[in-house]
């Protein structure tokens, strides 16, 4: 079996972003909602995903925050928005996919942990990770544990993140505290871009390995000494970026993925439905018994 893992709140934004308003017969603006809902049914007919997970920030803020004052909030993001969390999050339990509201950690941590438990079953085909944060990244296991970007197509292994960033997937966490996310709020070490970076992690892989000397292991020698300075000056922060970019692979979602089987929608998925005015377009595929 192959095991689909969806960043609900990266689907979220896209939807409102992409898609005109629609509102129910409240008032109340669904039209992201809708359009997560349609694309994770499309998965299930076209695709023919069978176990399904979505995490979602149920709220944006995480532990991270306490970490890094500059770490990313839900400041600046539109009320209209951060309302459909709650609403997507009972659309998709009304239709049977399982759902991970976050709240301490984020959507992320979840879907690594997830991604770790279900690589651990031997039933597991492959475990796609439907999202393109590159987060992610690091939990990317040979062939068997993959990023999926559903919006362009692009699917990556572990060759292919080797490719997109110049290093391991086990190295993200230190690629990321030393070029910075400016999506998660931390800005990485002056000068550190992404090709010496790369350069740099591709031949000592984490940030403690990095020698202090820098003429053992830069060609430039100007822009090597630039750079062994900043990360001497700056270790300490560089090492709790590291910790930011560190995704949690130990939280507990599920006993097994049998728990993740799409067993059809519930029977809340009609009034669901109705709300979002796509009864037509949502309808899931019958039923079977559910357990």
């Amino acid at each position: 079996m192959n095991v689909h893992l969806i960043d609900g709140t990266y689907e979220l934004f896209r939807h409102f972003y992409a898609l005109p308003s629609a509102r129910d017969e409240a008032g109340v603006e669904v039209a992201a909602v809708r359009g997560v809902i349609a694309s994770v049914l499309g998965m299930i007919r076209a695709g023919g995903a069978t176990h399904i997970g979505v995490a979602t920030d149920h709220v944006i803020e995480s532990f991270r925050n306490g970490l890094w004052r500059g770490y990313k909030t839900s400041a600046g993001v539109p009320r209209v928005l951060l309302d459909q969390f709650v609403i997507l999050e009972d659309a998709l339990r009304a239709l049977g996919v399982v759902v991970w509201p976050m709240i301490e950690f984020e959507a992320d941590d979840a879907l690594a942990s997830a991604a770790a438990a279900a690589a651990r079953d031997p039933r597991v085909s492959q475990v796609i990770i439907c999202t393109p944060d590159k987060d992610l990244a690091q939990c990317v296991q040979g062939t068997r544990v993959v990023q999926l970007n559903r919006r362009t197509r692009e699917q990556f292994d572990e060759a292919g993140v080797v490719r997109k960033f110049g290093v391991l997937p086990a190295s993200i966490p230190d690629y990321l505290a030393l070029v910075g996310d400016s999506a998660d709020g931390y800005p990485g070490l002056a000068g550190w871009g992404a090709k010496s970076t790369a350069a740099v992690l591709a031949r000592f892989h984490h940030l403690e390995q990095i020698p202090v000397d820098w003429r053992d292991w830069h060609a430039n020698a100007t822009n090597a000494a630039r750079l062994a300075e900043t990360l001497a000056r700056e270790r300490e922060r560089a090492l709790l970026f590291r910790t930011l970019a560190t995704l949690r692979t130990d939280i507990a979602l599920f006993k097994n993925v049998d728990e993740l089987e799409w067993l059809g929608p519930t029977p809340a998925f009609e009034a669901m439905a109705a709300r979002l005015e796509g009864r037509g377009r949502l309808r899931g595929r019958p039923a079977r018994p559910r357990a």
